[in-house]
């Protein structure tokens, strides 16, 4: 389901769901959430879209207050309650006046929707437009989920409503570094406002970009920990081979990839001794020879299941539910905190590196598209050993020393 944008007054001008969470649903009805809980909620259905999300449909509450008309309810006391708009008091939901004071406090938000509609030429026009864009509807649906994540917040920001011929370099420079603090996220706002600023060209909107020449800001994390051998062991102890605790190892160290595909495999995607993965993030297709490891614990895992990494409710893992289950694994197994499949990637990329392969053999497995990208994981090298070496060959060039 496409995710709507979290302002319920944006929700009812924008288009009108019929499933509300909890909290929507009292500010539907303009009551606390504590009250909707405890007297609207049980005279009504329940929908569960996850086992732990709780939804009400829209007639339901349509209908609770239309039933409500003719009663007594003395100790409910309600008014308008909306994040942009003041708050003001409404009728009794038994009174006939109830729905159209709501209605009419809700309008402040429609036409606060319908000046911003107006305003073509602010970012926050330009934003949404991008939304409705090919370029933005042709992305992958976790890469519009993110970045719709950051647009909305970037909406809320003070230079949303500001005109986009006064942007220039040194504002968004500004902008940027208002995220200094975690310089990652500072650079995912600079690639938004940088591909909103092209569309915004190609667009006629603006003469000139300004995010040209916006360098992006030093990352001092390495990002996710690569896993060591004595790691990877001390997790191989814990969970035997044929759990799917060591399945999900497996998976990830010995096809190099990322949660989003290793969730999606299965007995469907092996065929004369390859793995077949395309690739969530990039859309690539690789073809991956199975490691000997890899094929024993395949060979004892339940041939029924769809995923090698079902559920135990026999559904496929989403990525999101993988990762908190691994989490879990992790812990069990005595080993710190921070340790991810995202750090298997790394690992295998740097026993690949250690094996003596090339940056093209190891992006010809882990995919990636340059090779900028695989030497940010073959860093993790054994540097002592790599040493070593280096110095174990220099000794054998150097001459015997006299006494």
């Amino acid at each position: 389901m496409r995710r709507q944008p979290t302002d319920l007054g944006t929700r009812l001008v924008q288009v009108r769901p019929r499933l509300l969470s909890a909290k929507d649903s009292a500010l539907y009805l303009s009551i606390s959430q504590s009250t909707f809980m405890s007297i609207v909620a049980p005279a009504i259905r329940e929908i569960r879209i996850t086992p732990k999300r709780k939804s009400f449909l829209i007639e339901d509450l349509d209908k609770w207050v239309d039933e409500l008309r003719d009663k007594e309810v003395s100790h409910v006391r309600l008014s308008f309650r909306h994040q942009r708009l003041p708050q003001g008091p409404l009728p009794a939901t038994n009174s006939p006046e109830f729905w159209a004071a709501f209605r009419a406090e809700l309008g402040q938000q429609a036409q606060t929707e319908e000046r911003t509609r107006r305003a073509t030429d602010t970012l926050t026009a330009l934003i949404e437009d991008w939304l409705r864009s090919a370029k933005f509807q042709q992305l992958k649906a976790p890469t519009q989920t993110n970045y719709r994540r950051i647009l909305m917040r970037m909406q809320a920001e003070d230079y949303a409503m500001h005109l986009l011929a006064h942007f220039e370099p040194q504002h968004i420079r500004r902008f940027v570094a208002r995220r200094a603090s975690t310089p990652a996220a500072a650079n995912h706002w600079l690639r938004l406002f940088r591909l909103l600023f092209d569309f915004a060209v190609a667009d006629g909107r603006v003469q000139s970009d300004p995010t040209l020449g916006v360098k992006r800001l030093k990352e001092k994390a390495a990002g996710a920990k690569s896993w060591t051998e004595d790691e990877i062991a001390r997790y191989e102890a814990r969970w035997p081979s044929g759990s799917i605790q060591r399945m999900a190892l497996a998976l990830l160290l010995y096809t190099g990839q990322r949660r989003s595909d290793v969730v999606a495999m299965g007995r469907a995607h092996i065929g004369d001794g390859l793995l077949a993965v395309q690739q969530v993030k990039t859309g690539a297709s690789l073809l991956i020879p199975i490691h000997p490891a890899l094929a024993v614990e395949i060979g004892r895992s339940d041939p029924a299941k769809g995923t090698f990494l079902d559920t135990v409710q026999g559904n496929p893992s989403s990525p999101v539910g993988f990762y908190n289950r691994f989490a879990g694994w992790v812990k069990a197994a005595g080993l710190p905190a921070g340790l991810s499949p995202h750090g298997l990637r790394k690992a295998a990329a740097r026993r690949l590196a250690e094996a003596g392969c090339t940056a093209h053999q190891i992006a010809a497995i882990t995919g990636h598209k340059t090779l900028a990208e695989v030497q940010r994981y073959t860093l993790a090298v054994d540097q002592e050993r790599l040493a070593r070496e280096a110095m174990a060959k220099i000794g054998q060039r150097c001459p015997q020393n006299r006494s």
